[in-house]
Order: C-alpha cells, then sequence, then structure tokens
C-alpha cells in the first residue's frame, strides 16, 4: 500500500512516515510540503492513499482535496490538522476526505486509521475483482448462447420448421436447457410461462404440431432418397425411426396414420447436436 504525506510541517511528515513504514506492507513514496508540488507529485506517483494537511501555503489541503478528487475520484485521502473548527472539517468531508486526524498526533489513532482504509482498499479491489470475473463469464455465456441459437436456428432450418409457430419456444427452452444442464423432463414450464407467454399445455401444441412439420419433412426426404444424408443425420437423432418410417408410409399412402412426435427425443437430440458439433 503506497502513502503520499502532504504537511508544510517536515517533522510531521517524518512522524508519520515513521508510524507507516512500521507496517511491512506499507510505504511512503512521496511527500510535499505545499499543496501545488504535490498535486504535480500525485498524479505522476499515483499512491493508494494520500495524508494532507488541512492548512497549507500556496495550495490548501481542501482544495487540494477537491482538485485530486476530480482525478481521481475514488483516491482515499485522509485530512490531518489541528483545526477544531467545525465549518473548516464539514468542508474537508464535502471535498472527499475519509477520516480526519486530529494534531498533535496520537501514534494509535493514525496506525488505526491508516490500517482501517487499507483494508478497506482491499476490500474493494477484490470486490472489482470479482465483479471482473463474473462480467467475464457471463459474456463467455452470451458468446456461447449466440452460438447455440445459431446452430439450433441451422438445423430447425434444416428440417423446414423455422416458419413455424412453436420454433420460438424450441429456441428459449432449448438454450435453458443446455444452460442448467438440465434434461426436458426436468424443464420447469410453471416458472418460465411469463418468458414463453403461454401455459405448458399450449406451450407443448405448438412445439409438437412444429415439429411433427420437421418430421414430415425428414421423412419427405427419406422418401425421395433413402440415403440422403440430412434423413440419415437427423431421422435417428431427432426422432425416433419407427416414427419416421410410420410417416414415411403415411406419405406413400401405406398407412392412414402418419408418424408420432416425441418432445423428449427432440430436445434430447437437439441438445446432443447442439454440445457435439
Amino acid at each position: 500500500m503506497k502513502f503520499y504525506i502532504v504537511d508544510d510541517d517536515i517533522s510531521v511528515i517524518r512522524i508519520l512516515s515513521n508510524i507507516i513504514e512500521k507496517n511491512n506492507s506499507f510505504e511512503v513514496i512521496g511527500n510535499a510540503v505545499n499543496g501545488e508540488i504535490a498535486f504535480h507529485e500525485i498524479m505522476i506517483m499515483k499512491p493508494d492513499i494520500v495524508l494532507v494537511d488541512l492548512l497549507m501555503p500556496i495550495m490548501d489541503g481542501n482544495i487540494l482535496v477537491k482538485n485530486l478528487k476530480e482525478i481521481f475520484p475514488q483516491l482515499p485521502i485522509i485530512m490531518i490538522s489541528q483545526v477544531m473548527d467545525n465549518q473548516l472539517r464539514s468542508e474537508s468531508y464535502e471535498a472527499g476526505i475519509e477520516f480526519f486526524i486530529t494534531k498533535p498526533i496520537n501514534k494509535i489513532e493514525v496506525e488505526k486509521i491508516i490500517t482501517k482504509v487499507a483494508k478497506q482498499i482491499e476490500l474493494n479491489n477484490t470486490l472489482s475483482n470479482i465483479k471482473k470475473i463474473f462480467q467475464t463469464t457471463d459474456n463467455q455465456s452470451k458468446d456461447q448462447n449466440i452460438q447455440y441459437v445459431s446452430k439450433i436456428k441451422n438445423i430447425l432450418g434444416t428440417l423446414g420448421m423455422l416458419g413455424e409457430k412453436g420454433t420460438s419456444d424450441i429456441i428459449e427452452i432449448t438454450l435453458t436447457l443446455l444452460e442448467k444442464n438440465i434434461s426436458f423432463s426436468d424443464y420447469n414450464f410453471a416458472s418460465s410461462e411469463n418468458k414463453l407467454g403461454d401455459s405448458a399445455q399450449i406451450v407443448k401444441q405448438r412445439m409438437r404440431r412444429a415439429i411433427k412439420s420437421g418430421l414430415t419433412n425428414i421423412a419427405t426426404l427419406g422418401v425421395q432418397d433413402y440415403s440422403n444424408d440430412i434423413f440419415h443425420m437427423y431421422g435417428g437423432i431427432l426422432f425416433d425411426f419407427s416414427n419416421v418410417k410410420a410417416e414415411m408410409d403415411f406419405i406413400h399412402g401405406k398407412n392412414s396414420n402418419g408418424g408420432k412426435v416425441s418432445l423428449n427425443k427432440f430436445f434430447e437430440g437437439l441438445i446432443y447436436i447442439c454440445q457435439t458439433e
């Protein structure tokens, strides 16, 4: 923790330096006897904590504090003075100081205050680092979601499902399953009604109609060309093959009923493709 001391009394600077540097984690990196010199040096040295005398020649402590706070709003500044005037002290706090140390210097008071300020800086730095980690994680999560949405839309587009009403529900639920690492059977429809806009029953009906459209399209590909790559790639992963075969027979007119849709199977396959491709 780096300190800078500003006081027009060199003996006070010496006393404060001795108190501060008794702590091996603290270092006084500079000092000045007036505010103007201090301002320019602090700009260059960028200390962690500044101790400032209130009454000084050329530039007093309150003006120095205001000038520093305009550039370094988070810089902790401790005021030192024998002045007991409440108005002046109030102006110091308004300028932006953290604490007021009264002269003559009391060793215990100084140690207590600088340690308290140092711990607060460490805490703020820790919280800032944690925030950065979460922001990074959040950005990575957003990037991952963008990739997932692109994959899902590509799959649904290949199946000819993008124009169906249930497509947005499928995308939203798939992203939730991927994010929470859960299966479709564990999905809580009750907690997502506000997001999806309708009851679980209506959402499931929408998705079944959309997936049925995909089943019909994949079966049609199989009827036209049984060796079609898309037919073999998605037919067995997103649908039960028995239902694909039933849909193909329906298209051929061999069966009065087409294949059935399994939401579990479809989402299980969709998640598998997103995580492996």
